[in-house]
């Protein structure tokens, strides 16, 4: 009780943190000094004579995606969103704590929550909370990614009102209908940026016989990216480099905004069949309300151009981005520290 007592004394010792641990990306939240850390959950991982070592984690593992030679790999220890090796992700749960503590003056256990996918098994979501208390963490609480989405969006889940918010995460997206500090109605699709830049490469695989990797598909995704064409809208291009598949030589080649939008086709239609299904399994109260307040986007995949004209045609609804896209799942969910203070029975925060 003392340390508690001394802690919303004086906040600014607090170690306390929220984790965003996406599949793309991983933010953390301090308390009282906002997000301090977003880096790619990537890490590099080092074997020799069949000893593993973790040598980059973060940015650093990130630039040696398909760079390594054959005795140290790169990968993604999530994989649409929740962990695929517990292990390394454990490794670097470990290094983005131990890199905030870094910068604090108390270095002692913090109090995590963490956001899960909405989808996510039993076995999933307890995993993610060993990987955190193996880390280090003295107390973990989880709470679901829409739910952390929509309060970093700021809307008003504790009424009586019905509100729907989409998350496009790195490998999923989360549709929820939330009314009265509950979620009525919700999917997880396992389709998000992730899935989007292995369209992009797909398509440009298949139609000028390049070959083309992992980051290079991002770029073409965050520069020229679009869910559909305007008509009033420039077709931008863009200059890309791989390998041919004809000859196995370095090559160039010019693609535009329409080359992307069609390679974008399958993923944009899951998600946008995902929300009017979502809508569909509505009571009619709530829709009568999310008709009136709209249909917010959130997460990285918010950001591609035109998506929101894309869903708004396909559902009826009016369709706003949030005003902070990439950091509302961190931000509703460092919200959520506060509950772990000062209510830690809150139905918002789970444990396994």
């Amino acid at each position: 009780m003392e340390c508690a007592m001394f802690e919303r004394m004086f906040g600014f010792f607090s170690t306390d943190m929220a984790i965003d641990l996406g599949t793309a990306n991983t933010l953390v939240y301090v308390t009282n000094k906002g997000v301090v850390l977003n880096e790619p959950s990537v890490v590099a991982i080092s074997t020799v004579n069949g000893t593993q070592k973790v040598v980059a984690v973060g940015n650093e593992a990130k630039q040696m995606l398909g760079k390594t030679p054959e005795h140290i790999r790169a990968i993604r220890p999530l994989r649409d969103g929740v962990i695929a090796d517990f292990n390394i992700a454990e490794s670097m749960i470990k290094y983005f704590i131990k890199k905030v503590h870094n910068d604090r003056f108390l270095s002692a256990s913090p109090r995590i929550v963490i956001c899960v996918p909405y989808g996510a098994t039993a076995v999933e979501r307890r995993a993610i909370q060993e990987s955190a208390e193996e880390a280090g963490a003295r107390e973990v609480y989880l709470i679901e990614e829409p739910m952390a989405a929509a309060i970093g969006a700021g809307l008003p889940i504790t009424e009586a009102r019905g509100s729907i918010v989409v998350d496009i995460g790195g490998g999923t997206t989360e549709i929820a209908v939330i009314s009265l500090g509950g979620i009525v109605h919700a999917n997880s699709i396992r389709v998000g940026g992730d899935r989007m830049d292995a369209d992009i490469a797909t398509h440009i695989r298949k139609n000028f016989n390049l070959l083309i990797g992992e980051a290079t598909a991002e770029k073409i995704k965050k520069e020229i990216g679009s869910a559909v064409i305007s008509k009033d809208s420039q077709d931008a291009t863009m200059m890309i480099k791989g390998r041919s598949l004809i000859d196995g030589n370095p090559k160039e080649v010019q693609i535009n905004q329409q080359d992307v939008s069609d390679a974008l086709k399958d993923s944009i239609s899951i998600i946008s069949e995902g929300v009017k299904d979502a809508l569909e399994q509505t009571p009619p109260e709530l829709v009568a309300d999310i008709i009136e307040s709209g249909i917010t986007l959130t997460g990285g995949g918010a950001l591609l151009a035109n998506l929101d004209e894309v869903i708004s045609n396909i559902t009826g609804v009016f369709v706003k981005v949030a005003e902070n896209p990439l950091n509302c799942v961190v931000l509703g969910t460092g919200k959520m520290l506060d509950e772990v203070v000062t209510n830690s029975d809150s139905i918002l925060l789970k444990t396994y």
